[in-house]
């Protein structure tokens, strides 16, 4: 885990030879001192130092995996019961263990299946388990909650027409439910949502249970490969559930209001050809199903939730957007499950690796399929970086969130801004090495998390030389460095104000 605080052991000294009355004395002390030990820190948040959200993940463990149930009424406005359990590994002696929650209330908490005291502390959920949990214990936390979809505003739960979605990036899956809310924390996941027969449940990964009760029915999906918690998705809702074939054989299931079934093939049935499309760059599709999620609301941007990518339905629906675009931004979602979903950044500092990325295959398509000339866009990107980077901080170095707007570290900068970088750099090192290190970086880094100087060691190796002094001003500096092989790009005076980001992220 990255940037874990360790906590230290507190263990009381072996006791040496002493005379009967310095041995009573030495006893008395080492008593009291174990009854310090006893203590528990104060109950307090607990993060794991991340640049941008420092307060967020928990240290001393590592999350092996989730198993969550929520109980839906039929009412998007109220809380639902729910019960997560989360089994894991403790990497740390913890007198007491951190969870990050929000937006809902513990009904109660055990450990180990023995009760356990909870309290608040900020958006942290503190747990004093009955004894010490040690190093290398596995251990099986359980909360009992509600979780609460009407409390609004900055992700979690998002209320559509016809029921509820999530939208946890980048710092709002504990908005829903316990967890070590990071995405260097990645794990397994079963989701358990019991509904009314009349709703349809569709979830992260694959259906494997299915149960009526009367009028209920509860529905189970679980991932097959691990997921960082801001990449949950659970959709409730008078749903269609439209099922095709991608490449492969690989399980293409989408998710759309059911009146707008057939308005919404045209899009729907690009999806297995943009997989291809994909899988041809930089290999095989890393998940055991795909599928895109259009739900009736409005959030202001996609997003790549795993296997089941999150749209709002104005894209599709509205006038006014041109087909090119609406593929690429598809393309975008699509191209996350391979860079930023199974290649998950180990801090958020590095999501330029996301965003980055997912913009390059974005203009990518556009230029094929669109005859949007990536050229043009990137040369106007170089045109804006110095702005962006005054505005945002430098791609690998991003300004912090402002104040009570935690979705605003998704900011030019990381998108074309960054994808600006992946072009200077297969300006430099060439098209067919370029190529290499994508297919290396998401095969050799699946299912995991990776830095930027990862990504640097890995360009380096590729080309046989050392790329670090030339990617550090493209990463990390206040100007722009000269663009490879284009001596006649410039950049444009920075102008003050806030430049609008990209609806998708």
């Amino acid at each position: 885990m990255l940037l874990s605080l360790r906590q230290r052991s507190l263990r009381p000294h072996a006791s040496r030879p002493h005379s009967s009355r310095r041995l009573r004395a030495a006893l008395l002390a080492t008593a009291a001192t174990c009854v310090l030990a006893a203590a528990p820190p104060p109950v307090a948040p607990a993060g794991i130092g991340d640049p941008l959200f420092p307060n967020l993940g928990n240290p001393g463990y590592d999350v092996l995996s989730y198993d969550i149930g929520f109980t839906y009424q039929g009412d998007n406005t109220k809380p639902m019961e729910a019960v997560t359990t989360i089994d894991a590994l403790a990497t740390d002696w913890l007198q007491r263990i951190n969870l990050d929650f929000a937006r809902g209330t513990v009904h109660s908490v055990e450990v180990d299946g023995r009760p356990a005291a909870f309290a608040s502390a900020d958006e942290d959920l503190v747990i004093t388990p009955g004894h010490p949990v040690y190093a290398g214990h596995q251990m099986r936390i359980t909360v009992r909650h509600t979780s609460d979809p009407g409390a609004g505003g900055d992700g979690g739960w998002v209320r559509t027409s016809d029921g509820l979605v999530m939208a946890n990036q980048a710092d709002a899956a504990h908005r829903v439910f316990p967890c070590n809310d990071h995405p260097s924390d990645k794990a397994l996941f079963t989701f358990h949502v019991d509904a009314p027969k009349d709703y349809t449940v569709v979830a992260n990964g694959l259906p494997v249970g299915r149960e009526r009760a009367g009028n209920r029915v509860l529905s189970t999906y679980r991932t097959e490969h691990p997921m960082a918690t801001e990449l949950a998705q659970v959709s409730i809702g008078r749903s269609a559930v439209l099922h095709r074939e991608g490449p492969h054989g690989l399980p293409v299931r989408d998710v759309v209001p059911a009146a707008d079934k057939g308005r919404l093939e045209r899009w729907l049935k690009k999806t297995p050809d943009e997989i291809a499309w994909m899988e041809r760059l930089v290999g095989p599709y890393p998940f055991e199903t795909y599928g895109v999620l259009i739900a009736g609301a409005d959030t202001g941007f996609e997003l790549e939730t795993q296997t089941l990518s999150l749209f709002e339905r104005s894209l599709f629906v509205r006038p006014g957007f041109p087909e090119w675009y609406v593929d690429s931004v598809m393309v975008h979602e699509l191209a996350h499950h391979w860079f930023g979903d199974s290649v998950s950044p180990r801090a958020w500092s590095d999501l330029w690796l996301n965003e980055g990325h997912a913009t390059w295959y974005e203009a990518l398509y556009a230029q094929e399929r669109g005859k949007r000339p990536m050229e043009a866009r990137m040369r106007e990107a170089y045109r804006q970086s110095d702005g962006w980077r005054a505005q945002g901080g430098p791609p690998a170095a991003p300004k912090p969130p402002a104040p009570g707007q935690k979705i605003s570290i998704f900011r030019p900068v990381v998108y074309d801004g960054s994808a600006l970088v992946l072009f200077a750099l297969r300006e430099e090192i060439g098209t067919p090495r370029f190529e290499e290190l994508e297919r290396r970086w998401v095969s050799e880094h699946r299912d995991g998390t990776a830095t930027t100087a990862d990504f640097v060691h890995l360009a380096s190796e590729v080309a046989g030389r050392d790329l670090a002094p030339f990617l550090q001003g493209w990463l990390y500096g206040a100007k722009t460095p000269p663009m490879p092989g284009h001596p006649d790009w410039h950049g444009a005076a920075p102008v003050a104000g806030r430049t609008a980001a990209p609806r998708h992220a």
